[in-house]
């Protein structure tokens, strides 16, 4: 399941469009992975805690790994401290 959500972002990025991402974070998850939630918004599950911004650089580490980007490339735009997020992804061709 995970890997359509991925291969769809994926598609969008290889197209050179960035890429808003809503997300509902699950922290403290006994595993990382991505899941459907609503139409436009993903469940996110990671695998650190929601305390000093540890799940915050998780969701960013984790995504990067899942796309091939660089952690640059992937910014948290809205619900720094919240479990709902809006991320903005950018492109590998985009210069940050």
């Amino acid at each position: 399941m995970e890997n359509s959500y991925v291969s769809k972002i994926k598609e969008k990025l290889k197209k050179g469009e960035p890429v808003n991402l809503k997300i509902k974070v699950i922290a403290n998850a006994k595993i990382n992975c991505l899941e459907e939630y609503t139409d436009d918004i993903l469940k996110l599950r990671i695998n650190k805690p929601a305390v000093d911004g540890k799940a915050n650089k998780a969701i960013i580490e984790y995504l990067a790994s899942l796309l091939e980007l660089p952690k640059s490339n992937i910014v948290i735009l809205k619900g720094e401290k919240n479990s709902l997020k809006d991320l903005l992804i950018n492109p590998k061709s985009h210069i940050i």
